[in-house]
């Protein structure tokens, strides 16, 4: 599976916007929102960020902010689907520069990556991707188990994993868990309490073992 088709298979975030950047400056001027919503989001956490903020930490007015998001919502959620899209690709790169050989070995990857985003991505741990917009009726606004799911895909495809329902739930579990636990490891972000994140990696590999092994 090639990077473009793991970010594909996330939910998408056009349907947010207000209006759709066509132009290299206004892809320009709606990355440069995000970012200052990143940066605000690391500084103050999501639940009181404003779109004035946002204006003010990217230098636009706030009409600008408006002219591509109706909400503070709208842009946290834009904000989650960018992170989460970065994380897709990267964990495919990941895999291709580990030379890991074992499933095992492609999940003790994609853990380390992650916790490394919680790390250095501006907004990353302060996003709840595991966030399911219940009045959508959209099944596909669980970007946390798109994610889970095509980290699955990709899995499957490199280590001749079995295919399950009850693999394909392992995974979203997995997600669900990871970013539940990775998040707390990242409070401080300077000082990760790495034993945490040892422990999550003990955790889930006999769980993923006992599901594979039933399959």
């Amino acid at each position: 599976m090639l990077v473009t088709e793991v970010s594909n298979a996330l939910p998408g975030g056009s349907s947010l916007l207000r209006n759709e950047p066509v132009q290299a400056r206004s892809s320009a001027r709606l990355a440069g929102l995000l970012d200052a919503a990143a940066a605000v989001i690391d500084e103050i956490g999501f639940e009181r960020l404003t779109t004035a903020m946002v204006a003010e930490r990217a230098g636009a007015s706030i009409g600008t902010v408006y002219r591509y998001f109706p909400d503070r919502i709208a842009v946290v959620e834009a904000l989650a689907i960018r992170c989460t899209q970065r994380l897709a690709a990267r964990f495919v790169e990941t895999l291709d520069a580990s030379g890991a050989t074992t499933w095992q070995e492609g999940c003790d990857a994609l853990i380390e990556m992650t916790a490394e985003m919680y790390r250095t991505e501006p907004g990353f741990r302060a996003i709840r991707f595991a966030d399911i917009d219940t009045t959508s009726g959209d099944e596909d606004a669980d970007r946390l188990a798109a994610l889970g799911g095509a980290v699955g895909a990709v899995m499957r495809e490199r280590f001749d994993l079995p295919q399950s329902d009850a693999i394909s739930r392992a995974w979203v579990v997995l997600a669900e868990s990871a970013h539940a636990v990775l998040a707390r490891a990242h409070v401080d972000r300077d000082h990760p309490d790495t034993e945490l994140i040892a422990a999550y990696r003990a955790m889930s590999r006999p769980y993923l073992e006992s599901v594979i092994g039933a399959s």
